[in-house]
């Protein structure tokens, strides 16, 4: 039963990281908190040797130093690049360009998709979702988080976590 929330632990915040960037166009500081803190927890339950541990922290500080220049620089929001550090721990380096390539295509399509939908009239039943009404207002964002979730659920299927907590 443990090594199944365990299992489902990852995704299901994934999840919840998508669906609260699409309403509410934020990460929350205490999601991120609670996947990093999950990945310690699931790392000493399967016994992660050390020196694995220390490599996906290494990864994750790296993906976060290059994530918050990012976001200095105005091209990533906050919440953002703290999930892509906070995902890439569960990852680590071996699977950190694959997702980063995922989120970077399913990045594109998801803006092409909102820009596209940005450009047709939005119905007024469909207005008083404030969320909607946000999401087709040129002046907002994009929910990358969406994007990065997505990419981050497809690649941990081939994590060591994913593997020992399977069997």
């Amino acid at each position: 039963m443990m090594s199944t929330v365990a299992l489902f632990f990852f995704p299901a915040l994934m999840a919840f990281a998508a669906s609260s960037d699409l309403l509410t166009m934020r990460i929350s500081n205490r999601l991120v908190l609670l996947l990093a803190g999950g990945f310690f927890a699931v790392a000493l339950a399967i016994n992660m040797p050390m020196q694995d541990l220390a490599m996906h922290v290494l990864c994750s500080l790296a993906v976060l130093a290059v994530a918050f220049t990012f976001f200095a620089m105005g091209w990533v929001g906050g919440g953002d690049a703290k999930l892509a550090a906070a995902t890439t721990l569960w990852l680590g380096f071996g699977l950190t360009l694959p997702y980063l390539v995922y989120s970077a295509l399913f990045g594109g399509l998801l803006t092409i998709v909102i820009l596209a939908l940005r450009r047709l009239p939005l119905f007024p039943m469909l207005a008083r979702f404030r969320w909607l009404e946000r999401l087709h207002d040129n002046k907002s964002g994009v929910p990358y988080g969406i994007a990065m979730a997505a990419a981050g659920v497809m690649v941990y299927s081939n994590t060591a976590i994913f593997a020992q907590l399977s069997v």
